[in-house]
């Protein structure tokens, strides 16, 4: 009899680890899955977004969570199904650069009904009721001093090319009306052409190409970013107007940033993208620590980055 006896209790014994080993799993994966934090960003094609999301994903790592980056590809249709993805996968918070300032609204919404908190970075989305924050440049008083020194670059008269960015993006406009508010007061500088090249340095090169042919005697390009500076310059030297012609952009990417002070690029404005992502994380993991109150917008300040003051800048910031 006593034999039976031990056998009993072996199995009870093997039963009641398992149940603890799984009991234990479960908690384990629970554990894990509240841990994890998506970066979605609008593209990886510009180096100035892989920075973006790359220091959120860092900053998220750094306070303890799994972080994974997700490529919208400029393209609505990809970020709705990055929202459909991690919000069926359990992920705790989104860190979120947006592909359209009305369009996303919706993909925001849902991640919020999902008790999924969105933590806007640079690119802002039309609606005050959706996203738990969003952490923005002051793009319109960076174009608005941009603009100063654009009138004082090209002069009181002139033509110059204005080179749009993302036309569903709030960014475009607010860089556009900080320029114009400007510029628009002098009546001899003269707009004569103004055309999107969707924040692409390909598309901007093609795009200023065909307007070189109509307008020759352009004296400046304003770019709303980096990117389409790059493009256009490469447009310029190509025309063999490089030098002659002044270009602005937006951002102050690393090539940019060593273009001015080359003389390539008359100017760009410092966005300072990981003080944005690194603020974004740190929201989202306040958030799930248990805080609540947050500014819908935080604007972040930028510089005018000359060949005067270049030397002070670089990767990314202020050296």
């Amino acid at each position: 009899m006593k034999l039976p006896r031990l056998v009993r209790a072996l199995a009870c014994a093997i039963l009641v680890i398992g149940f603890l080993s799984s009991t234990g799993s479960a908690a384990d994966a629970k554990a894990a899955a509240g841990r994890k934090v998506a970066v979605v960003v609008s593209t990886l094609n510009n180096p100035w977004f892989v920075v973006l999301a790359e220091t959120a994903r860092d900053r998220a790592k750094e306070l303890g969570y799994e972080a994974t980056i997700f490529d919208s590809q400029n393209d609505p249709a990809k970020e709705s199904q990055h929202f459909d993805n991690l919000i069926s996968s359990g992920y705790r918070a989104v860190l979120f650069n947006c592909t359209d300032a009305k369009g996303s609204i919706a993909n925001v919404r849902r991640a919020k009904a999902a008790n999924i908190p969105v933590f806007c970075m640079d690119r802002e989305i039309e609606a005050n009721d959706a996203a738990t924050s969003q952490i923005l440049s002051d793009n319109y008083s960076g174009c608005v001093a941009l603009g100063q020194y654009f009138v004082e670059q090209v002069g009181e008269t002139g033509k110059y090319i204005e080179l749009l960015g993302i036309v569903a993006d709030t960014n475009t406009w607010n860089r556009s009306k900080g320029f114009h508010s400007v510029v628009d007061r002098f009546p001899g500088l003269k707009m004569v052409a103004q055309q999107s090249a969707e924040f692409d340095r390909s598309k901007a090169l093609e795009v200023l190409e065909a307007l070189l042919q109509r307008n020759p005697d352009i004296d400046a390009v304003f770019c709303g970013n980096d990117a389409m500076a790059m493009g256009a310059y490469q447009a310029l030297l190509a025309a063999g107007k490089a030098g002659k012609v002044k270009v602005f952009g937006f951002d102050g990417a690393d090539d940019v940033v060593k273009a001015v002070a080359e003389g390539k690029i008359a100017a760009t404005v410092m966005q300072f993208p990981k003080t944005m992502a690194r603020a974004a994380a740190e929201n989202a993991d306040k958030y799930i620590k248990g805080e609540r109150k947050f500014p819908q917008r935080t604007p972040v300040a930028v510089e005018l980055v000359t060949k005067a003051n270049v030397k002070k800048f670089g990767d990314y910031g202020r050296k």
